[in-house]
């Protein structure tokens, strides 16, 4: 029996002979999500994020991992409108105010002057260029305004985290995480494809980069750039994982603990009942 469902994301891939498939994040409802890759389907064609599909999930459910699909088990209904329930599903960027209001909160926190002056210089412009920019193209946060909300829950986990903690600089910790991925700016497209910088250079590198000459730029000291710019640095937490070094100071873990709470959590809840997911390395269990 064919049931509606939305998709919430959608990455194009080429495989090795040549062909174009998809893969196509869809749900029916929160904490239900299936990823299903579907063969013979070219970037052009849908369908796209925002439209609502027919799909017989008992057969695709059927089907061990990874899910696949030839175009003709479902086809496209239409663009969803806010009149539609499932329209809700879509995930958005958060409001401003939300933004605004948790950094200002932690700035009653904030004693140097100098990396206050700079992270007022930069909040606005970041939630500017965040609020329509994808954090991932599947694995958490793969939507338009993902690295606005993944920022943001950083910012948020450190504000009520904060009063716990051993002593630590929080000026460094929210500096840190407002440009932990500012690289992926160049790392994804208007599309939220992946762009030649992500295998060139990487958005750790590129984040690095920006913040160390942004820091440089409005006169911070040399040792105090070397401290926030090593939580950028060592945000991933292990070699393995794409940081060129491990945290070794009481900051760097901060950013690095609270970041994976935020893109495992979020791919937890984005997972459906007894299917894999890729950041946990297993499948998940709601009932």
């Amino acid at each position: 029996m064919n049931t509606e469902y939305i998709v919430t994301a959608r990455s194009n891939q080429i495989a090795k002979n040549g062909s174009h498939y998809a893969n196509l994040k869809i749900t029916a409802k929160k904490g239900e999500a299936f990823t299903i890759t579907v063969w013979d389907m070219d970037e052009n064609v849908g369908p796209h994020i925002e439209d609502i599909i027919n799909v017989d999930m008992e057969a695709i459910k059927g089907i061990k991992f990874p899910k696949m699909a030839d175009f003709g088990w479902f086809r496209t209904c239409r663009k969803a409108t806010p009149t539609d329930s499932l329209y809700q599903l879509i995930p958005r960027p958060i409001d401003k105010s939300a933004w605004d209001q948790c950094i200002d909160h932690m700035l009653e926190w904030c004693h140097d002057e100098v990396l206050i002056s700079f992270i007022q210089q930069e909040r606005d412009n970041l939630y500017e260029q965040y609020k329509n920019q994808t954090a991932a193209t599947s694995l958490h946060h793969a939507f338009k305004g993902g690295l606005l909300n993944h920022t943001y829950e950083l910012l948020h986990m450190l504000e009520g985290l904060y009063s716990t903690l051993p002593p630590l600089k929080i000026e460094r910790c929210l500096i840190a995480i407002l440009f932990h991925d500012y690289g992926k700016l160049k790392e994804y497209d208007e599309n939220m494809e992946p762009t030649k910088y992500m295998y060139l250079m990487g958005h750790t590198y590129i984040s690095a980069h920006v913040l160390h000459n942004k820091l440089n730029a409005a006169g911070i000291s040399n040792e105090e750039t070397i401290r926030i710019v090593h939580c950028v640095l060592s945000h991933h937490g292990q070699l393995e994982y794409g940081s060129p070094v491990v945290p070794c100071t009481q900051e760097a873990l901060i950013v690095h603990y609270i970041d994976n709470i935020s893109a495992h959590t979020y791919a937890c809840d984005e997972t459906a009942n007894m299917e894999k997911c890729f950041a946990l390395g297993t499948k998940v269990i709601k009932d």
